[in-house]
């Protein structure tokens, strides 16, 4: 019996089922740990060291047989547990923003993991009017020498790093950006951009409304996933890039609502 384990256990590294769990979590909103196990074909007691494991990350909360994701309870895990969770993925796609940055003039960087991984892919020769509101983000932009910076200000959430609410609206209010990029919590035809939060709701809603153009960078997972606070509506969204973790129908089914769907 115990070498019947092992081999199930070998079959996937347990990484490679921390992922693939997270996956499951992220689409179905609740999983089992019986259903789990028949289809990772590994032992019940696998699973539930894999969901201790997840639960002391914080991406997931146990519930009783299974488990849910933290975002579907409107919790936010801190910003390095989001930077540890699709990182290959969200490098691709910081990396395919780059060739969206215009030539010159001025760009909103939103705050989030995905967005600081466009930060440090930022092209150093090239002179741009930045506007962000990351404490992160601002750190770097600011050794940049042909950078133009400009931090918004507001309150600042401990747990995203990021300058929201009523001064950070006001001041986004003011200005005219050429290309925003933005990130969510949750993507949905039905819902559109969701978080949960009504301050970062509030400005992520004054930035796609002082940009030209919005590109939305969020990695599979966000899609299908609902938040409390709602700031945006899909066809609002120009671009959004994901990774290749979203099926290519459900990336039709938002492209036909508006944005080009990039999955890279």
């Amino acid at each position: 019996m115990a070498n019947d384990v092992q081999a199930a256990d070998a079959k996937l590294y347990p990484q490679e089922r921390h992922t693939r769990i997270l996956d499951l979590v992220a689409t179905r909103g609740r999983v089992e740990v019986t259903t789990l196990a028949d289809e990772l074909d590994v032992t019940t007691e696998t699973i539930r060291r894999d969901l201790t494991k997840l639960v002391r990350q914080g991406l997931v909360r146990r519930v009783h047989g299974g488990a849910i994701h933290v975002e579907r309870l409107g919790y936010e895990p801190t910003m390095s547990v989001r930077g540890e969770r699709f990182a290959a993925e969200k490098e691709r796609i910081a990396r395919a923003a780059t060739e969206l940055l215009p030539d010159g003039g001025s760009i909103l960087l939103d705050s989030g993991t995905t967005t600081m991984a466009l930060v440090r892919l930022l092209p150093q020769d090239r002179p741009l009017t930045i506007v962000t509101n990351s404490i992160p983000a601002a750190v770097l932009l600011a050794a940049m020498p042909k950078v133009d910076f400009y931090l918004l200000g507001g309150r600042v959430r401990a747990r995203t790093a990021a300058a929201v609410g009523g001064w950070a609206a006001s001041a986004l209010g003011e200005l005219v950006i050429d290309v925003a990029f933005i990130g969510t919590n949750g993507l949905t035809v039905e819902h559109g951009l969701t978080t949960p939060n009504p301050d970062e709701a509030r400005t992520k809603a004054a930035m796609i409304a002082a940009s030209r153009r919005v590109v939305l960078l969020a990695d599979h997972s966000k899609v299908g996933a609902v938040q409390f606070c709602k700031f945006g509506d899909i066809a609002q969204i120009d671009t959004l890039i994901t990774d290749v973790g979203l099926d290519e129908e459900t990336a039709e089914k938002l492209s036909l609502h508006g944005p080009d769907v990039l999955r890279v």
